[in-house]
């Protein structure tokens, strides 16, 4: 993720809420679980959502692409829509227009659930951290705030007011697994076990690249990989994968709708298909296939 980008987010951030400098209402963003539960699981990600310049653009390839359908929310100028797939809300998008001249590269934020959005502050303060919208509560959504972690990857702690969704297998077209995308896996696994309690597993490097797992309640949250040495000049990130049955023509399905494949398909260390693509307004974001037998639960 590029500076530009995080400085997309956050300006988003201050206008979706009503702290923009000029003042409109607030949007009335939906609840992260529908109906609501009391199940809540520190470290999972639990929400994701787009940052971008053209949202009917957007709907309309992430509808044709996985099926999601959307509900419009709007207050004042201000447009977002959550996407749902199978009756259940599984990704927000924000339409947030570009400066004339400006080519800011939308992007997905991940949001991991925890209990104290307040403590969670203090420890990334105190662990290196940036805080780019200082901790709210926002009705139905819960106490939130947006950080920058000492890399650099943008990413929100949420304390969901309407519990956290169930640990069930992600259905293909939902999200399935997070990655995060660092110039120094170890310490960056170090300050997000600060905030979440993670366990931290170190797995076998490949071409020297580190490669550690993020773990809670017994359960696989997301990885920790290094961020590649070529290509664009990408500051660390979050990466989300959306669970896909063929990656192959999933990614074909991608540039034919207007996107582009940024990582070919190929077999990850696991045994499993993945790529990675983008939008066509150039969010990335992966494919990854997952099997009915494959499983998140961690044996120690």
């Amino acid at each position: 993720m590029t500076k530009v980008q995080r400085t997309l987010i956050a300006v988003a951030f201050l206008a979706g809420t009503g702290c923009a400098t000029v003042q409109e209402p607030r949007l009335q963003f939906p609840a992260i679980v529908d109906p609501p539960r009391q199940e809540h699981h520190v470290g999972k990600v639990i929400f994701v959502e787009l940052v971008t310049p053209d949202l009917a653009a957007s709907k309309q390839f992430y509808a044709a692409l996985f099926g999601w359908t959307f509900r419009d929310v709007q207050a004042g100028t201000r447009h977002y829509a959550e996407a749902s797939l199978g009756g259940h809300p599984i990704a927000g998008l924000f339409h947030k227009d570009l400066p004339e001249g400006e080519h800011r590269q939308p992007a997905w934020l991940t949001y991991i659930s925890t209990r104290d959005v307040d403590a969670a502050t203090k420890i990334a303060l105190e662990r290196g951290a940036k805080v780019l919208f200082e901790p709210h509560t926002l009705p139905d959504r819960g106490r939130e705030a947006v950080f920058a972690d000492p890399q650099g990857a943008v990413f929100v702690a949420l304390a969901s007011s309407s519990g956290d969704p169930p640990e069930v297998l992600a259905a293909p077209g939902d999200w399935i697994w997070s990655s995060l995308i660092t110039s120094d896996p170890k310490a960056a696994a170090s300050f997000y076990q600060a905030l979440f309690a993670y366990e931290v597993f170190d797995l076998p490097a490949v071409a020297g690249a580190q490669h550690l797992m993020l773990a809670s309640d017994n359960y696989a949250r997301a990885s920790g990989n290094t961020l590649p040495a070529t290509g664009p000049a990408f500051h660390p990130y979050w990466l989300n994968y959306v669970r896909v049955e063929d990656a192959v023509k999933m990614a074909a399905k991608v540039v034919a709708l207007g996107g582009r494949v940024l990582v070919e398909p190929r077999v990850d260390r696991h045994g499993s298909m993945v790529a990675v693509v983008a939008d066509p307004q150039g969010a990335p974001f992966g494919l990854l296939e997952w099997q009915e037998t494959q499983t998140k639960a961690v044996t120690k």
